[in-house]
């Protein structure tokens, strides 16, 4: 039995049918010089990120849990210290009692706006989770609550930036303005780094002393550079998706201006204790570690979304971005027009999962969102999105998110079976499998 055969058999060991492999395996060899091309960034981030590492000295020092107030904390000051490296940042702030993205988001706002500013969004609405944060859905605590006030701008049908609008948005109560890089529960456009880069000079240009936020969630080490480096004043983000590489167990982090990520400091421990409290407590090891990871980690998720968007595209379906569009963050939009297709490739990928594979997912009243949600994630870290997960809002035109991989064997295990529910269902044309 040859090499081919032996991996065949495995596959349809796994449940995947020698139907769905063969066409997947077809698929995949057209993507070789595609893939090529991320092996060559994920090494220019691998470099990036041991040099910060040994400019800042890591030593084994610096994985010894802290506890209590935290002080003089050597592996989370060091960490800190090769986050803004990393980032091209004056300063960061990276901590387990930053619970998630949304809770990073919320800080780095809460922080640096005052009752009677105003935040802009000038790339449309945001992610579903910060509409509660801002107001937009009322809640306990919101901006809105403490009188920050919040305007919108649209993209144009195109994708592209309403310049005029953003223009006639700013005006002398602006202090704040969020950019979401990333689509979110949406069909825009993801942003690239330069054209994150060619807003924040407009919008500069109008009025230099506000501050440009980039949400950065789903799109660290996916490009040469970060969006510091194209003129923001902050960056924003989550440890269980691409920077914590799949290991760190929770987190977040905030990097950019210093003067900035100390006010988000101040809000997250204490006005007068700031970066000096809050101790590493046991996961500072795993930190480093999945910082490490993070440019392979973020290669082989690039892999599965591409590989994820030529399947679907050819068998006829809407993808966002498409086959060939270049990439800027982790996630491919898949929109199905119909729920039992979105909901059973969900429940493809939390078949393939190496954890809870056993669950089927079903749409459920997820807290934070307007509607009902469906989520595979069959992950070690709960939540962990760059690990091997889909979900989506289950209402037209229900499209699903995929994202993550911690290899791309997995992640090409997952899109392979995601596809095999369909196929089994009749749910897509296997005409076009021929």
């Amino acid at each position: 039995m040859n090499e081919n055969q032996r991996i065949i058999e495995e596959y349809q060991r796994n449940g995947i049918s020698k139907e769905v492999y063969e066409f997947g395996s077809k698929i995949e060899e057209k993507l070789k010089e595609r893939f090529c091309y991320f092996d060559k960034i994920a090494e220019i981030n691998q470099m990036k990120v041991i040099a910060a590492m040994q400019k800042h000295r890591v030593s084994a020092e610096c994985f010894h849990a802290a506890n209590g107030y935290g002080y003089n904390d050597l592996g989370r000051d060091t960490l800190e210290a090769v986050y803004a490296e990393c980032f091209r940042g004056e300063d960061a702030l990276v901590r387990p009692q930053i619970t998630c993205g949304t809770h990073a988001l919320a800080l780095a706002l809460m922080s640096n706006l005052r009752p009677g500013d105003e935040l802009l969004s000038p790339v449309g609405k945001p992610y579903d989770t910060l509409e509660e944060v801002i107001g937009i859905r009322p809640s306990k605590g919101s901006l809105a609550e403490y009188n920050i006030h919040y305007r919108q701008v649209d993209l144009l049908p195109d994708g592209n930036f309403d310049f005029e609008g953003i223009k006639n948005a700013i005006n002398e109560k602006t202090k704040m303005v969020t950019i979401q890089r990333s689509k979110g529960y949406a069909t825009r456009p993801t942003l690239s780094v330069d054209k994150i880069g060619e807003l924040i000079k407009f919008i500069k240009g109008i009025k230099k002393d506000v501050i440009c936020m980039v949400d950065n969630c789903y799109g660290e080490f996916v490009e040469e550079k970060e969006p510091l480096e194209a003129g923001a004043d902050l960056i924003v983000g989550s440890l269980i998706k691409n920077p914590g590489g799949g290991l760190a167990p929770i987190g977040g982090y905030i990097a950019g201006k210093e003067e900035y990520v100390k006010q988000a400091s101040y809000r997250l421990t204490s006005p007068g204790l700031g970066k000096e409290v809050g101790a590493s407590l046991g996961v500072i090891q795993s930190f480093y570690q999945g910082l490490f990871l993070a440019p392979t980690v973020v290669n082989s998720a690039l892999k599965g979304a591409v590989f994820a968007a030529n399947i679907y595209e050819t068998l006829g379906f809407d993808v966002i971005p498409n086959s060939t569009e270049s990439r800027h963050d982790i996630i491919q939009a898949v929109t199905f027009h119909k729920k039992e297709p979105m909901i059973a490739f969900c429940q493809g990928i939390q078949a393939a999962a190496p954890v809870d594979s056993y669950v089927t997912p079903e749409p459920w009243a997820m807290p934070g969102y307007d509607s009902d949600v469906i989520m595979a994630a069959g992950a070690f870290v709960q939540g962990s999105s760059i690990e091997l997960s889909a979900d989506g809002p289950v209402k037209p035109p229900y499209s699903v998110y995929f994202q993550g991989g911690l290899t791309w064997y997995h992640a090409k295990l997952g899109i392979l079976m995601s596809l095999q529910k369909l196929y089994e269902q009749n749910l897509v044309n296997r005409e076009l499998m021929c």
